[in-house]
């Protein structure tokens, strides 16, 4: 297995690792949502039969204190009666009756006032009242009463101030505190529901509560805002004191609102901090890769410089000597190959110099040395005469190991056996160098995994040529390096793209 392959793996251990423990974790909170938000729906549903029953309630308590007051009122003009019957009666009549029901008195209030403003009489009144002696002391209070004038010896008369009963003042005052209590319970809620009350037409806001103000200040912002509820819950229709017919509207809590939403923000917040750490990582290797690259380049340089140069004047020592000057050349050859090769090594990781070459000019004389140096069987075919002369910036060292590194690939995937041919194509804006082999080809799924550091078809490679070849040509030529095409058991073409 190489190095590429295990890493991929366990790159892919961990990613389904994490994406299962990222499902528990969601399924978990889901279920621990979706129970708050029974929880929720219930309290809901509670608080809407509450809010039927209360109406009720408030309905049957006002229909009964419209009998009260009602009643109150009849007790009041009978006992109004009864005072005019005693001053208009006979002297000789029998008024024991009258004088009873008048005794027997015991809840409205009554203030007898003569001519000149004096009280003669209270019942059922204040204490602070009984004691006054005129009945301009209670000032704008004597507002509440009703008032019967009953003449006795015209012009002579007294006037009988008289209103409902103390039972029946604090029996209105309950029932004012009991709608206000009402609304209160409704729109103030515990559950946080947001609530609109509306009279009949749907385009008077009663009373709100849990709502943003501004949405229910236009006629259209109420509109919206009561469509939305009607299709979250069925309105509730109640009758209430001075309203008449209502409906209260109402819709989620803003709690569940949210909690509903909880589980895409939990994972929206996961899965940026896992592309965030998975960048990070990545990033942090991908510099580790590169200092170690670079660590590497640089010492293979330094330790081939020592040899190289020893080479170097052993050949002049060899050509001095009686030795066939083809085989002086050949070595000559390879030494300064071997030259060239500490060049690129020590330019790794160092920002290149890059000079206006002719490519053509480049990759003949390459191909020229290579085809001496590789399987006889393969043939390498680059007619720089077919192409007019093709200037760019490149860095000639580095240029030519991609080269090598891309004709030596084809040569181990035709197993030395097969044609490899280099191919230009210059569009004005960019020019594509193509390198084409007949070799096994790459199978889809690998035409991008080839690149990645430690990828390698080869039991004895590093998987490290066509990452460095790639790096060259993207960072330091600012070009591109891909699979162009690729049959498997064809052969395979390989491109360089650079710009003008």
């Amino acid at each position: 297995m190489n190095l590429y392959t295990q890493k991929k793996r366990w790159k892919w251990l961990l990613f389904v690792s994490a994406f299962i423990v990222f499902l528990v974790i969601l399924y978990y909170s889901n279920v621990l949502l979706g129970e708050i938000a029974r929880e929720e729906r219930q309290k809901v549903s509670l608080w809407a039969e509450a809010v039927t029953q209360k109406a009720q309630l408030v309905n049957y308590t006002n229909h009964f204190f419209d009998e009260v007051k009602a009643e109150e009122a009849k007790r009041a003009t009978q006992m109004a009666k009864v005072i005019k019957k005693v001053f208009d009666a006979p002297l000789d009549e029998d008024l024991t009756f009258y004088v009873d029901m008048l005794q027997e008195n015991k809840t409205i209030p009554l203030i007898m006032v003569q001519m000149d403003g004096s009280i003669s009489y209270t019942a059922n009144v204040p204490e602070e009242v009984s004691k006054m002696k005129n009945i301009s002391e209670l000032g704008d209070e004597i507002n509440a009463f009703e008032q019967l004038k009953v003449y006795y010896d015209r012009p002579k008369y007294v006037v009988m101030y008289y209103r409902e009963s103390k039972i029946y003042t604090d029996l209105r005052d309950y029932m004012k505190n009991l709608q206000e209590s009402f609304f209160e319970e409704v729109v103030i809620n515990t559950a946080s529901i947001p609530v609109i009350i509306t009279d009949s037409t749907e385009q008077r806001v009663v009373i709100a509560g849990n709502v943003d103000s501004a949405k229910i200040a236009t006629p259209e912002g109420l509109h919206q805002l009561i469509a939305r509820m009607k299709s979250s819950n069925k309105p509730i229709e109640i009758d209430l004191p001075d309203q008449g017919h209502c409906y209260v509207f109402y819709e989620e809590s803003s709690i569940l609102t949210r909690l509903r939403y909880f589980p895409y923000i939990q994972f929206f917040i996961i899965l940026v901090f896992a592309i965030v750490a998975y960048l990070l990582f990545s990033f942090a290797r991908r510099s580790e890769q590169n200092r170690v690259w670079v660590g590497m380049s640089k010492e293979t340089a330094h330790q081939l410089g020592t040899p190289i140069s020893s080479l170097m004047a052993w050949t002049e020592i060899l050509r001095e000597s009686d030795v066939d000057p083809s085989i002086v050349g050949e070595i000559d050859k390879d030494v300064h190959r071997l030259e060239t090769i500490a060049q690129r090594f020590s330019k790794i990781g160092s920002v290149p110099e890059l000079k206006e070459e002719n490519i053509v000019e480049v990759i003949d004389q390459f191909t020229a040395y290579l085809r001496t140096r590789i399987s006889s069987k393969t043939t390498l075919i680059f007619n720089a005469a077919d192409y007019p002369e093709i200037t760019l910036p490149i860095n000639r060292y580095l240029f030519e190991w991609v080269i090598e590194n891309l004709c030596k690939n084809s040569v181990d995937a035709m197993e030395g056996d097969g044609v490899i041919a280099i191919n230009l194509i210059d569009d004005k804006t960019h020019v594509h160098i193509d390198i084409t082999d007949t070799g096994k080809g790459i199978p889809p799924q690998k035409q991008k995994t080839i690149f990645k550091p430690g990828y390698t078809s080869k039991s004895r490679g590093w998987g490290l040529g066509l990452t460095l070849a790639r790096r060259i040509i993207k960072e330091y030529h600012k070009g591109n390096l891909f699979v162009k095409s690729s049959i498997v058991g064809k052969g395979t073409t390989m491109r360089i793209t650079l710009k003008r």
